[in-house]
């Protein structure tokens, strides 16, 4: 098993974030859970997976602050995630281990488990888990899911970059990231063909990654996450109503 850096994205999107006003913070990554902020829970998870070197994009003057004293270097964030995870791992080199600030359940139980099961032969892992699972650990949980013939997946914020050629698929994110709530959009990317088998509940994952491999010129493999709280993350003022709920139960 690899032990790779790892690229925590905090930046902003344009405008006022709701979550971040629902907490009274300027920043979803400055706010507490069970007393701790959860760029703070992040890095712990990471840490206690064994990533040495952790480095955050940022931009909010609190959150560099934090994550300063936290031991974390720090990267300017870009107009987006998916360019800031692009320069971030430019800046760190391969093998990148990619999540987000507000991946509030994070575990190193679960890094770890995704780096033992990610693939040698693929460029870039992600962490996908069934919705049965994300169902059954977080009962009532409203997300984004990709309906596949072999069943619908909901991301889990944490993707390997364990090659350079992997920088390929972080570009092809950059042209997807507006549409990433529109599941059908993104699959139009891989073709017209492609998006037909989608539409008629023919097109399985594995299928749809191998046509997403041949776009970007990268090997893109899935890993099934047996930790269904591993997909929620705080977008949204129920899902930190949620996650509260959670860590206090």
């Amino acid at each position: 098993m690899i032990t790779p850096a790892a690229l925590v994205l905090a930046g902003a999107r344009p405008g006022r974030d709701p979550v971040a006003d629902y907490a009274g913070v300027s920043h979803k990554g400055l706010i507490p859970l069970a007393g701790r902020p959860l760029l703070e829970r992040v890095l712990g998870a990471l840490r206690g997976a064994g990533v040495g070197h952790v480095a955050v994009s940022a931009s909010d003057p609190a959150v560099i602050a934090l994550a300063t004293r936290l031991g974390a270097t720090i990267l300017p964030a870009e107009a987006g995630p998916s360019l800031s995870a692009l320069r971030g791992v430019e800046a760190l080199g391969a093998p990148v281990l990619v999540t987000t600030s507000d991946h509030a359940l994070l575990e190193a139980a679960w890094v770890h488990r995704f780096l033992a099961d990610a693939p040698a032969t693929a460029d870039v892992s992600v962490l996908l888990a069934r919705r049965e699972v994300v169902e059954a650990a977080a009962p009532g949980t409203k997300r984004t899911y990709l309906t596949f013939a072999d069943g619908e997946w909901s991301g889990c914020n944490l993707f390997l970059l364990r090659t350079e050629r992997g920088l390929a698929a972080v570009q092809l994110w950059r042209s997807i990231e507006a549409d990433r709530k529109r599941p059908w959009r993104i699959i139009r990317k891989l073709g017209p063909a492609t998006l037909l088998r989608y539409l008629a509940g023919r097109l399985t994952l594995v299928e749809a990654l191998q046509r997403l491999s041949r776009l970007c010129g990268a090997e893109v493999a899935a890993v099934a996450s047996p930790f269904g709280l591993a997909a929620v993350d705080v977008d949204k003022p129920a899902d930190l109503d949620l996650v509260r709920r959670l860590v206090g139960a």
